[in-house]
């Protein structure tokens, strides 16, 4: 979000996103960027997002700017930073060197600012894990497929099969390192269904979410990402079978007519966290 445009700086937070990424980087012409970081404090600061989550895509490494990007977001109370253009393991922990020195000097829990990775080229995909696994603040890495498509000299297509091999590598990689995995923008506002195909396929390859570049994306996002009815009630059987069994010492269950074992009592579990989470479950079997 470019933190200039005020009326979508103000009211961001009433379409309900998981989070909001306030853009110091391409969003901002290189004569503005003063003008965005004081008003993206400003913003932090003064403005009530009602519990969602504030990130700030500060400048590359490379960049003069990072050092001041990071000392805003930090001192205004951001509770992450995305990192663009990530490639190496040593350039997130040169980060996060920098958040701690932040939080430091402005007084902030040191370790209290979470960290995500953008992985936009293919030597960034390449060392994905090396990258996840760098520093304790890795939240988890996120695909940005503009730069990385043009690197590979490769042409984006509905299908998507120029990206089938970068989000396999990040995704082995992410989980691998315990962290989650986010994927790309989907620039055609205008194509829901094309929208919604491209949810279903990453939703069933194993991403945590997808990045979002217009408002009403957010609400399709949902409600694609979140557990529907059935899967809720199966997991709640999945848990409560578990649970009686224990006692019987009893490893293979049968429940809603399929035969389980304790290996997918994990994913019961995760089930009804995000629903919980989304604030469609109010159980009590997590």
């Amino acid at each position: 979000m470019n933190t200039q445009r005020a009326a979508l700086v103000k009211d961001a937070f009433v379409y309900q996103p998981d989070c909001v990424i306030f853009d110091l980087e391409d969003a901002v012409a290189e004569s503005e960027k003063d003008a965005a970081r004081i008003q993206l404090y400003q913003t932090l600061t003064q403005l009530d997002y009602q519990g969602v989550e504030r990130w700030v895509r500060v400048n590359a490494l490379d960049s003069e700017l990072i050092n001041e990007d990071i000392r805003a977001a930090v001192a205004g109370g951001a509770e992450g930073i995305r990192l663009p253009k990530t490639e190496t393991g040593a350039e997130v922990k040169e980060a996060a060197s920098k958040i701690e020195a932040a939080e430091k000097e402005f007084g902030k829990e040191v370790g209290s600012t979470m960290l995500m990775a953008a992985l936009e080229s293919p030597l960034g995909i390449m060392n994905a894990y090396e990258i996840a696994t760098a520093n304790d603040r890795m939240m988890g890495i996120a695909l940005s497929a503009g730069d990385y498509t043009r690197a590979m000299h490769a042409k984006r297509t509905v299908a998507g099969i120029e990206l089938f091999g970068a989000r396999s590598q990040m995704l082995i990689a992410a989980r691998a390192a315990g962290v989650m995995a986010f994927d790309t923008v989907y620039t055609d506002t205008d194509n829901e269904a094309g929208f919604k195909d491209e949810l279903r396929l990453i939703k069933n390859m194993g991403f945590d979410g997808k990045s979002c570049i217009n408002p009403k994306q957010i609400g399709i996002t949902h409600a694609i990402f979140n557990p529907t009815a059935p899967e809720i009630q199966h997991a709640e059987h999945v848990m409560q079978a578990v649970h009686d069994s224990k006692a019987n010492g009893v490893g293979v269950l049968t429940v809603d007519g399929k035969m389980i074992d304790i290996a997918w009592v994990e994913g019961a579990e995760r089930t009804l966290k995000l629903a919980k989470a989304a604030g469609i479950y109010k159980g009590a079997l997590v």
